[in-house]
């Protein structure tokens, strides 16, 4: 069974007005159009992501792998260094 649903979407008109002439030279309705497009949209895999990577200089031990929660510690060992306490 298939089940159709009626939508409203908005459309820039430039586009909506390529998108008509492409199903018209297609053959198929605007809705067919649509339909077919955000298939094949919805079908593509997403590009993966690339872990983000903090380089970090200074010391002779190689990168440190950080995360954000470690910043406040970190911050607050090297001002507790800093002023001797």
């Amino acid at each position: 069974m298939r089940i159709l649903v009626r939508t409203t979407l908005v459309i820039d008109d430039r586009l909506l007005r390529k998108a008509k002439e492409q199903a018209a030279s297609r053959g198929v309705t605007l809705s067919e159009l649509v339909t077919q497009a955000l298939r094949s949209l919805l079908a593509e895999r997403p590009p993966s992501r690339r872990q983000f990577v903090m380089p970090t200089y200074g010391g002779s031990q190689g990168p440190v792998h950080h995360e954000p929660a470690d910043f406040a510690t970190d911050f607050e060992r090297d001002d507790r260094e800093a002023l001797g306490r």
